[in-house]
């Protein structure tokens, strides 16, 4: 479990890094959301190619394909409906509410729906720590909080979907990840996402007259980081860590998300840190490290 717990926490440190990323893709260029989601799919599915024939493994995507179609196709459509919804959530409430609600709810939701599949409740350890990560995230959450979206409402309820997108997709992909490896679980799922999101973009694009293609090198490298690491790779240590990891604890673990934004913040951007935002960074770090120490915490059952 703790190999499992060590991905899971990098691709949450990774996914931290998306926000400066799209801070300086969208500053240099005038693509919107979508596209820029469209475009960070192809650098993902080309990331991963490379992946699967540098390991060989074209066989086994084949088989997984095969074995797993529909489960597949969940994954990837869940996996592009999260991020879509996220990204209406921000705009209608702000990144903090978003944020909150969408990643706060995920655990939640999990440890209730896990907790009625063995019809018996959460024990007190699962609580404890349930409770720690989600009031960690909401202290998190008033550093440098962001003014109200168009329409809160609206946004607190697509925030709402995108964690119960979130924490499906996740729990979906625990029992893939379970008998095949993390690349062709990746590559196969990043394919439907392309293949949802692309085409998307494009209408969208057409129909209100944006730019579709990158106009600088620095906009392509920024594109490029945000598919081949923040979904490609993370998605990988994701997928890895499902396969010792049931799916409750991993959406605790990805809570490392805000504290790696909170950390560039004050490293890079020059923000202060407050009382608030460096206590909520400790209780999710000791709610994380709280997997570690009690293995029992994490022991709900998985669906497959």
């Amino acid at each position: 479990m703790g190999r499992g717990l060590a991905l899971i926490c990098a691709a949450g440190i990774i996914w931290g890094t998306i926000g400066p990323a799209v801070d300086l893709v969208h500053g240099r260029s005038a693509l919107s959301v979508l596209t820029m989601s469209a475009w960070r799919s192809v650098f993902a599915v080309v990331t991963l190619a490379a992946m699967v024939l540098a390991r060989g493994q074209f066989d086994a995507c084949a088989a997984l394909v095969r074995a797993q179609p529909v489960r597949i196709l969940i994954m990837g459509a869940l996996t592009a409906a999260f991020q879509l919804l996220f990204f209406v959530s921000v705009v209608a409430a702000g990144v903090s509410v978003a944020t909150v609600v969408a990643l706060g709810f995920a655990p939640v939701f999990l440890l209730v729906l896990h907790s009625a599949q063995r019809r018996r409740g959460p024990s007190a350890a699962q609580l404890v720590t349930v409770v720690m990560a989600v009031t960690g995230l909401l202290l998190i959450s008033l550093v440098g909080g962001d003014a109200a979206g168009s329409s809160p409402a609206l946004g607190v309820l697509t925030a709402l979907a995108c964690g119960t997108a979130y924490a499906l997709s996740t729990d979906v992909g625990s029992s893939v990840s379970g008998t095949h490896d993390a690349v062709p679980v990746a590559m196969a799922t990043m394919v439907v996402v392309a293949a949802l999101l692309v085409p998307a973009g494009l209408v969208v694009g057409l129909i209100r007259g944006d730019s579709l293609v990158p106009a600088d090198t620095a906009t392509w490298a920024g594109l490029g980081y945000l598919g081949a690491v923040t979904m490609a790779l993370a998605y990988v240590f994701l997928f890895a860590g499902l396969r010792t990891l049931p799916t409750a604890s991993a959406s605790v673990a990805t809570l490392l998300e805000p504290v790696t934004a909170v950390i560039i913040a004050v490293l890079l951007l020059g923000e202060g840190l407050t009382v608030a935002g460096l206590l909520g960074s400790l209780m999710i770090v000791a709610a994380i490290g709280s997997l570690a120490l009690a293995p029992q915490v994490s022991e709900l059952p998985e669906v497959h």
